[in-house]
This record gives structure tokens, C-alpha cells and sequence, in this order.
């Protein structure tokens, strides 16, 4: 939703509702990383109209303050950075989950995906960034496919083939059959659907 036009939400938001399965809402602090996106006034706002669950993706310090309002304001999906967490990620992991919502956790292309694995099986998703976490548009990093199939192999082996990879940034038609086969299951798509001359047709091409 970083994507879609603001002034025009209400209308992109039904966008979301009829042509794809998650609301994916990046929630970016200044501090993390060096933008601002949005909070709860927008969250709250997109959850009124949503009928699609919200996936929400904080890029921020301090997860863990801020996790039990964004699950109030109508997450149900939430991941958080292993960076801006460390070795409170797996309690943030569990603070998430007891309160009802899907607990992720999200790594930067310069974080080794070895960092994560003594929490996988704390998780219900992996969110892997294709790119830096921070600005929107940025162009797929090609070694993203190698880090997607390392998490897919590591969770299969422990008996996790249920959770699912989830991959962000420079997401397209081009590249959404490869990361399909390298073993991620949500592909999380902003410019190149919304900055689309099509964006329905844009989405039901990768979809299929």
C-alpha cells in the first residue's frame, strides 16, 4: 500500500479487496530505516474497508512497543526486523502471537538468513527482502532467489512446510515465476501494480 495513491485510498483499497489476498502495509519509523510512511490513523482507516487480512511489515525500532495497538488497529498478520530486534526477537515473536496475529520475521539482503534460523520454528511466515527496507521502487536484488531457497530447505527439513516465504521488493511479472520456484508463496508487489497502465491485468499476471 506504500504504493497506492493516498489522496484516492478508499478506491485502492477496493482495489485490494477484488484483486489480491493481503493488504501489505510498511510501516517505516525514521529511525530503522530513513523514511516515514504511515501509522495508525492509516492503518485503522484501511482496516475499516478491508476485507482482505492486513499484513503489517514494521520497519522500525523497538518492535515490541508498538505491536499490541497495530494488532488493535486491525492486523492480523505481523512481522518485525531480526536486525532492529536481536535477541528479543523470539519473545517479540511470541508477543505477537499471543495476541492473535500471525508473528513474521523480516531480514535485509545484508543479513545472513543463518541469523534466523534458531526462530523458525516460532514463526508462521518469513518475510525476505529483495531489496533494502526503506524506499519504495527499488530495483530485485537476483541473489534474493538464492536466500529464498536456503529459508524454504531449512523449514522443510525441520518439518515447517507449512510456513510460508514471503518476498518484498522489486517484485514484478518478470521476476514472479522465479520466486514462486525458488520457494516463496507471497510475493508482495507495490509499483509494479499500482504504476501500472493496467493494474488489474498487472496482478491477475503474476497471480497466474
Amino acid at each position: 500500500m506504500l504504493s497506492a495513491d493516498f489522496l484516492n485510498l478508499r478506491a485502492d483499497v477496493e482495489f485490494v479487496n477484488e484483486h489480491a489476498d493481503l493488504f501489505h502495509l510498511d510501516i517505516m519509523d525514521g529511525r530503522f530505516v530513513p523514511n516515514i510512511s504511515y501509522g495508525f490513523p492509516v492503518v485503522e482507516a484501511i482496516a475499516r474497508e478491508a476485507r482482505k487480512p492486513l499484513d503489517v511489515h514494521l520497519m522500525i525500532e523497538e518492535p515490541w512497543k508498538y505491536i499490541p495497538r497495530f494488532a488493535k488497529a486491525g492486523a492480523r498478520m505481523i512481522s518485525f526486523h531480526f536486525e532492529a530486534a536481536l535477541d528479543r526477537s523470539a519473545e517479540t515473536l511470541e508477543l505477537i502471537r499471543s495476541l492473535g496475529c500471525k508473528a513474521g520475521i523480516a531480514i535485509n539482503p545484508d543479513c545472513p538468513v543463518e541469523s534466523i534460523f534458531p526462530l523458525l520454528d516460532k514463526v508462521d511466515f518469513v518475510l525476505i527482502m529483495s531489496v533494502f527496507a526503506g524506499f519504495g521502487g527499488q530495483s530485485f536484488i537476483p541473489e534474493s532467489l538464492e536466500r529464498i531457497k536456503a529459508v524454504r530447505e531449512r523449514l522443510d527439513s525441520i518439518g515447517l512446510k507449512d510456513v510460508p516465504v514471503e518476498v518484498d521488493g522489486g517484485v514484478s511479472e518478470k521476476n514472479s515465476t522465479s520466486l514462486y520456484e525458488a520457494g516463496a508463496e507471497i510475493l508482495v508487489a507495490g509499483s509494479a501494480i499500482f504504476n501500472s497502465p493496467d493494474p488489474a491485468a498487472a496482478a491477475q499476471a503474476m497471480k497466474a
